[in-house]
């Protein structure tokens, strides 16, 4: 793809206390610093570009890359693609598709245009009920006259036109095991398509199904979450990502309520299998080959099994004549890190080239190919869009479709982006020569910010290195020794800064402004502003990963059309990186971790530990210095996290003040003084509890702010510093992209007064914090991302923050007022936007009316409260309209819209996706 070179934004706005930091603009930076044997990565490459912006380099993303495919693109603004399968006439590519209210798309290949949407989108041309699809599929029976789709519980199945549109659908059931749903993997058809087999995902087992009746007429028990299926003459084979079943008194961890065998420190899952069963024999056990861990892909051809095994970053060959693997393959294109290039898809060309998808690096890798026993030899990378999740060919092209495309540029009628505006992409190319694939591969280097010495360790021999607060290299030391990672919930840098006007932000988006954060607001004039950094995740199932283990794993972005298996996986091994989180890296370094609710999975709250009585018992609290009348307890199913975990503060549950959760915090902070790292979730900011939408942001952020306050006012003030991030920004919009998030840095060392536009992610603060502790950097994203040095300085400003009195009632839209009484806020600003008043207009109660009793259905609150259940479309029109007092249409509409009709209300909830 041809791409050119836009002019770079040269304007300067005036900036906080009259200074801007410096910023980085050189676009080859990385490269040529590499040549030179330089450590530096890949931010240094972005300088001021922000997401959307093309480059030379390509489209700048949300996840430290850019994205400019080999050969042709076709974008799909319709939602994520997770899989797709071509016809058998070779004239059309099916794709499951979601987050948009769509399910399938059909590409018509020879006119290269998407030919048909299916879904439960108005816009759709059939319509089907739900939204929820598989990870692997759809299938064409071998006449091509009929396409299944996976969905919960069965099949969609669908009849081919003869000019290659979906028709006719009906559902074939697989009937949920008790609490167990039959999450469907991939269907393969009998040559005589009497048969579909079926990897049944949720239930461990593999069935063969009548086509004619729907009835199952043979199950095999197989491994742990079988996933991809394929049939070699008599034989099935499938991967089985969870691997074998655990054996009597081996370490476990839960997966969809199956205990796999998994670490007790990284509760990542320890084997992968292939089963295979034996047609010809059907009564007979099926047997098992062991591959790598999280085994996903297969494709075969020639006697060969191909196996990607995704969390090893290897593939598996496997001669299925002896059913033996005959020799591994390495996809670690980049020396510095061994695991995070997430191998997913797998094929091979007619003159033998082996091609291997790597979903996080956005590439293909090219090997040439012979059989089974020669081993194959590299011959480099061709950049993709992102996440590339499968591969096939068509003749002499090849195809690749890409889960996330551009990012979340899809075009809308509204005044902004959002997270949920995905968009995803069909690319096609015919195979260069060596020479031209070794010229591209540079550029998926340059792209991905892959230079040499990225991660250099401190040589402990070279004398005595004076402290700095961002090191250069890993282990030498830091003037900071504790490390305060406060986590909040769902918004976007306009929602919360946008009326900044040193910054680069839309005073017309910002929905919680000074009147309602003062204290973050406060926050940013003195100790600094950072206008162009993004949150990766599109939904709290993915954002906490990307926070914990510097990726969201293949699994959990390969799991989004359905997330019934997990949503949050705290509780789910199959989510979990092998190189671990945040907290075991630090906990390898032997400095300590104390957690605050961050990645906890379970709460247990006493009687009567309402909203209203937290409020009056914090208050109490407060001014007596009593523990809490009502103790809750919060724990974690990882048994590293949950030995540093404080159990009484609790996780997720908009029914909790944040409030409470920081005089929780304030008398262990007393008592035991802070970890070298300290992780919090703050999430009130969520919105959608008792209080209403700005009440709750206030709520948070004058918690916020005393945390803070409570540190700097401390000893360990001189010492510390603390990062302050959304762990996604998908509950509104934002001007300039939907990942743009507010991240703050707080600490003596911190550029106080500044405005700085470098672009960062959360992957880069992950990295900074790695680098001030000392901690390995845990896959290639996080060892290539640059630490956030140029946002400290050397000279220490010890001023302490004060909190200021929230200038919002923390108890307004409460339907029961609190027995204590309603909070009376401190005076607002005149200058900043107005506080929401909490009063609805007469003429749109009925309205609001229903939005309360859709509220309601959203698990927003309790011990099962789920962080992003509610319709991320729904739940955005909420916020706003709260927030505007039910007199102002969301950005781009021209009416206040009822639950049922808000436009893009069919994108699933968070048992579907986030």
């Amino acid at each position: 793809m041809q791409v050119t070179r836009r002019r770079r934004d040269k304007e300067r706005r005036p900036g906080l206390l009259g200074r801007r930091a410096t910023v980085v603009t050189a676009g080859t930076t990385a490269l040529a610093a590499a040549l030179a044997g330089t450590a530096v990565a890949s931010t240094t490459q972005f300088g001021t570009d922000r997401v959307g912006q093309v480059t030379g380099d390509g489209q700048v993303v949300s996840s430290d890359q850019y994205v400019a495919p080999y050969g042709d693109r076709l974008l799909l603004q319709k939602g994520k693609i997770m899989s797709s399968t071509v016809s058998p006439d070779g004239s059309r590519l099916t794709a499951s598709i979601t987050d948009g209210g769509m399910a399938v798309a059909v590409v018509d290949l020879k006119n290269w245009k998407v030919q048909q949407y299916v879904g439960n989108n108005a816009a759709a041309d059939l319509r089907i009920p739900g939204n929820d699809i598989g990870q692997e599929g759809p299938t064409y029976s071998p006449d091509g006259t009929q396409l299944w789709l996976g969905q919960t519980d069965g099949y969609r199945r669908f009849t081919v036109k003869p000019d290659g549109s979906l028709a006719d659908p009906t559902f074939v059931t697989i009937a949920a095991d008790g609490a167990k749903h039959a999450l469907v993997g991939e269907a393969v058809f009998s040559a005589d398509s009497s048969t579909v087999y079926s990897a049944v995902n949720g239930q461990n087992r593999v069935v063969a199904i009548d086509t004619a009746t729907g009835s199952i007429k043979q199950s095999w028990a197989v491994g742990n979450a079988p996933r991809d299926l394929v049939q070699v003459g008599s034989k099935l084979y499938v991967s089985n990502e969870g691997g074998r079943p655990a054996r009597p008194g081996e370490p476990t961890i839960n997966s969809y309520g199956t205990q796999v065998p998994a670490s007790q420190v990284t509760a990542a899952t320890t084997t992968g299998t292939v089963s295979v069963i034996d047609l010809g024999h059907q009564k007979a056990k099926p047997a098992s080959i062991t591959v790598g861990l999280h085994p996903t892909a297969l494709y075969a051809k020639n006697g060969a099994l191909f196996v990607t095994n995704t969390a090893t970053n290897s593939v598996s060959v496997i001669d299925t004549r002896r059913d033996k693997v005959m020799q591994t393959i390495a996809t670690q294109p980049w020396t510095e890190a061994s695991v995070g290039y997430e191998p997913n898809g797998v094929t091979l060309t007619q003159d033998g080239h082996l091609l291997v998808t790597l979903g996080r690096a956005n590439a293909v890798a090219v090997y040439k190919y012979r059989n089974a026993l020669e081993p194959v030899s590299y011959v480099g990378l061709l950049p993709t869009d992102y996440f590339p999740a499968e591969i096939t060919t068509v003749g002499k092209d090849v195809l690749v479709t890409n889960t996330r495309g551009i990012d979340a540029r899809r075009t809308t009628t509204a005044a902004g982006h959002a997270t949920h505006d995905t968009t995803s992409s069909l690319t096609k190319f015919r195979l260069p020569d060596d020479h031209a694939i070794k010229a591209e591969t540079a550029k998926v280097f340059a792209q991905n910010g892959w230079t040499k010495g990225a991660a250099q360790v401190a040589n402990k021999g070279r004398g005595h290195t004076k402290p700095v607060p961002v090191p250069a290299r890993l282990g030498d030391p830091s003037t900071i020794k504790h490390v305060f990672l406060i986590v909040k919930e769902n918004r976007t840098y306009d929602q919360l800064f946008g009326d900044i006007a040193e910054g680069n932000g839309d005073p017309a988006l910002a929905q919680y402004g000074e009147n309602v954060t003062p204290n973050q607001h406060a926050m940013t004039k003195q100790f600094g502003l950072y206008d162009n950094t993004y949150d990766v995740g599109t939904n709290s199932a993915e954002g906490h990963n990307w926070l914990m283990q510097a990726d969201n794993p293949e699994y959990t972005e390969s799991s989004a059309g359905e997330y019934l298996r997990s949503y949050d996986t705290e509780d789910d091994a199959l989510g979990h990186q092998r190189t671990g989180f945040i907290w075991t890296g630090v906990q390898a370094t032997g400095k300590t971790v104390r957690d605050f609710g961050e990645f906890q999975q379970f709460l247990t709250k006493p009687a009567g530990a309402t909203w209203q009585n937290l409020y009056c018992d914090t208050k109490n609290m407060a001014a007596t210095g009593q523990s809490t009348a009502y103790p809750l307890v919060s724990s974690s199913p990882i048994p590293s996290l949950n030995e540093v975990s404080v159990h009484g503060f609790p996780k997720f549950d908009t029914d909790v003040p944040d409030l409470y959760r920081y005089e929780i915090w304030k008398r262990d902070f007393a008592k035991h003084g802070p970890a070298n790292l300290n992780m919090f979730w703050l999430s009130s900011d969520h919105t959608g509890g008792p209080p209403n939408g700005a009440a709750q942001v206030a709520d948070n952020d004058l918690a916020t702010g005393k945390i803070i306050d409570q540190i700097s006012h401390s000893k360990y003030w001189k010492d510390s510093a603390i990062f302050v991030v959304e762990d996604d920004s998908q509950a509104g919009l934002d001007h300039v992209d939907g990942h743009r998030a507010p991240i703050q840095i707080i600490s003596p060392y911190a550029r106080h007064g500044v405005v700085d536009s470098r672009y960062y992610t959360q992957i880069t603060m992950i990295r900074t914090i790695e680098q001030i502790l000392g901690v390995k950097p845990m896959n290639q994203k996080d060892t290539a991302a640059t630490p956030m040095a140029s946002a400290f300085t050397e000279r220490p400003d010890l001023t302490p923050f004060n909190a200021v009195p929230n200038r919002t009632s923390l108890t307004a839209g409460l339907a029961t007022p609190p027995p204590c009484g309603a909070d009376v806020p401190a005076a607002q600003n005149p200058n900043a936007a107005p506080a929401p008043k909490a009063v609805v207009p007469a003429d749109q109660q009925t309205v609001a009316a229903q939005w309360d009793s859709w509220k309601t259905q959203q698990k927003l609150t309790g011990p099962d409260a789920r962080a992003d259940f509610a319709n991320p479309a729904q739940m955005n029109h909420f916020d706003w309209y709260q927030v505007h007092d039910w007199s102002t249409p969301y950005p781009g509409e021209d009416k206040i819209f009822a639950p049922a009709d808000v436009p893009g209300a069919v994108i699933p909830s968070a048992e579907n996706d986030g």
